[in-house]
C-alpha cells in the first residue's frame, strides 16, 4: 500500500483496548491518529497527577507504544514498570511523558517529542490539553468525583448513569482537523464509564462527530464489568455509546461470536466477569450493522511484576482479526 492510498484512519479510546486496535491497524495503514481518554487518575498515573499536578500519561503512552517502530528494547522501556521502592507500580513511560511535560511547559509538546523518539506511525493526540475530572452524579444526588472512584462505583442496575467532566474542557483542535479528514473513525473497546465516556463527553467531541462523514466503527468489550456493566449485551454497549456522542449514532458495531474458553470463563466469572452476550433481534432491527465474528485471542498476556496499581484484564481481542474486520468498512473513495 502507498503513502497515497493509505486511508486516514481515527481511533479513539484509551488503555489496552486502544493498544491491541492501534498495534495492528499500524501494519494496515500508515496514516493513523489515536484519540486518547484524558481522564485517567487511577495508579500510577493517578499518583503522578496529585503529586506533580501532571496531565495523565498513562493511556497516550500506551497509544505510543502501541504505534511505535521503534526497537523492542526501546517500547520495552517505556512500558517497564518499577517493582519496589519508591517508584513502585510506576511505568518509565510515564514518568518520561510527565518529565517532558514539566520541562516543556505544555503536555501536547512532550507527546510529540514522546513519538519521535519512539518513531510512531501516525499521531497521537489527547482528546483535551485541558485539566479536568470525571463526576459522577448517582440516581440517588450523591456525587462520585474521580475516573477511579466511577470506576469502583456500583451502578444502578436500571438506571444509566449520569456523568460529566469538571470543569468542562474543551476539545484538542487537532483533533477536530483529524476528525474532518479521516476516512473512518474507531471507537475502540475499554472502560465504558471510566475511559470512552470521558472521551466522548469532552466539548466539542461530539459535534466534530455529527459533522464529520466518515463511517463510526464500536469495537464492543468482549467481557462485563463487574458493578459497571453486569447483564450487558452486545446492542446496550451500543446505545450508550451513542447516548454519549448524540443524534449521529454509530454506523458499525463488531462483537465477537465466539465464547473464550471455558476455564478462562470461569476464572473471570469467579470475578464477576462474564462473556457480552447478542442479543440478535436487537441487532437484527439496529439502525447501525452488527458485524459478528470471531475476536478473541488465543493468547494470554502476563501481568508485570511492577504492575501492582491496577489489575488488567486476562481476555484480549485478537488484533489482527480485529484489524482486518475494520479494514474492509474503510470507504472506497
Amino acid at each position: 500500500m502507498t503513502a497515497s492510498t493509505d486511508p486516514h484512519i481515527v481511533v479513539i479510546g484509551g488503555g489496552t483496548g486502544s493498544f491491541t486496535v492501534l498495534s495492528s491497524l499500524k501494519e494496515h495503514t500508515r496514516n493513523i491518529t489515536a484519540v486518547v481518554n484524558m481522564s485517567d487518575d487511577g495508579g500510577s498515573t493517578g499518583i503522578l497527577r496529585d503529586e506533580l499536578g501532571a496531565l495523565p500519561p498513562g493511556d497516550v503512552r500506551q497509544c505510543l507504544v502501541a504505534l511505535s517502530r521503534a526497537p523492542e528494547t526501546l517500547r520495552t522501556l517505556f512500558n517497564y514498570r518499577y517493582a519496589g521502592g519508591a517508584l513502585d507500580g510506576h511505568a518509565f513511560g510515564n514518568l518520561l511523558l510527565t518529565a517532558l511535560e514539566k520541562t516543556t511547559g505544555n503536555f501536547g509538546i512532550a507527546v510529540q517529542t514522546a513519538s519521535k523518539i519512539l518513531n510512531i506511525t501516525g499521531q497521537v493526540l489527547p482528546v483535551t490539553l485541558e485539566d479536568c475530572k470525571l463526576i459522577h452524579i448517582t440516581h440517588d444526588g450523591e456525587t462520585i468525583f474521580g475516573q477511579h472512584a466511577v470506576e469502583e462505583h456500583s451502578m444502578h442496575p436500571y438506571i444509566r448513569p449520569e456523568l460529566h467532566l469538571e470543569p468542562a474542557p474543551q476539545v484538542n483542535p487537532k483533533v477536530t482537523r483529524a476528525l474532518k479528514r479521516a476516512d473512518l473513525i474507531v471507537i475502540a473497546p475499554g472502560n465504558l464509564y471510566a475511559s470512552l465516556a470521558p472521551t466522548l463527553l469532552v466539548d466539542g467531541l461530539a459535534a466534530a462527530l455529527r459533522e464529520t462523514d466518515a463511517p463510526i466503527v464500536l469495537v464492543t468489550n468482549l467481557v462485563t464489568k463487574p458493578k459497571q456493566t453486569d447483564g450487558f449485551k452486545v446492542g446496550d454497549f451500543a446505545d450508550e455509546i451513542e447516548r454519549f456522542i448524540g443524534s449521529r449514532g454509530v454506523d458499525y458495531v463488531i462483537y465477537n461470536n465466539q465464547p473464550p474458553d471455558k476455564a478462562l470463563l470461569e476464572k473471570y466469572a469467579a470475578a464477576g466477569e462474564y462473556w457480552v452476550g447478542i442479543d440478535a433481534e436487537v441487532l437484527g432491527n439496529a439502525r447501525y450493522q452488527a458485524i459478528g465474528t470471531p475476536l478473541v485471542s488465543g493468547s494470554i498476556p502476563t501481568q508485570s511484576p511492577g504492575d501492582t496499581l491496577i489489575r488488567r484484564t486476562l481476555i484480549r481481542h485478537d488484533g489482527e482479526r480485529l484489524a482486518q474486520t475494520i479494514m474492509s468498512l474503510v470507504p472506497v473513495r
